[in-house]
């Protein structure tokens, strides 16, 4: 038990990072179902973007929230260059998804339920280390201070 604490406590950021995930993509996902079944049709193509669209910005919102209270714990002051920051991290995972899609589905024929998980984990990696070394980072502290 004691050695399943130490993992916790050495992992806390990373686990803490999973649990966000998986409530950003059931957030995500109840703002996609709750407008494609109340006032926008999914078999309407321009209503289909919008529901993507609301679904990923709901995300983003959601994301950011949880990432910065719970998951690197900021206390950057100016809240919207971190969350523009945090913003331009995730459209250009969003970038990354598309094309390697692409590539996979398209161009190398390899199985697109294989290729979406695969992508997936890119994505959650890539979206990780940006929060981490780009939107999050820690600041040094000056010699002296705590």
């Amino acid at each position: 038990m004691e050695r399943w604490k130490e993992l916790c406590v050495k992992y806390e950021e990373i686990i803490a990072y999973l649990i966000v995930g998986v409530l950003n993509t059931l957030v995500s996902w109840a703002a996609w179902f709750l407008c494609a079944y109340t006032v926008l049709d999914a078999g309407v193509v321009w209503q289909n973007v919008a529901l993507s669209v609301i679904s990923w910005v709901v995300g983003v919102v959601f994301g950011y929230v949880m990432n910065r209270k719970y998951v690197f714990k900021s206390k950057e002051p100016d809240v919207m260059k971190e969350f523009l920051q945090f913003s331009g991290g995730r459209v250009s995972t969003w970038a990354l998804d598309a094309v390697m899609m692409v590539l996979m589905v398209n161009l190398l024929s390899i199985n697109e339920a294989f290729s979406k998980v695969f992508v997936s984990v890119l994505v959650m990696i890539g979206n990780y280390l940006i929060s981490k070394l780009f939107v999050f980072k820690k600041k040094a502290n000056p010699a002296g201070e705590a």
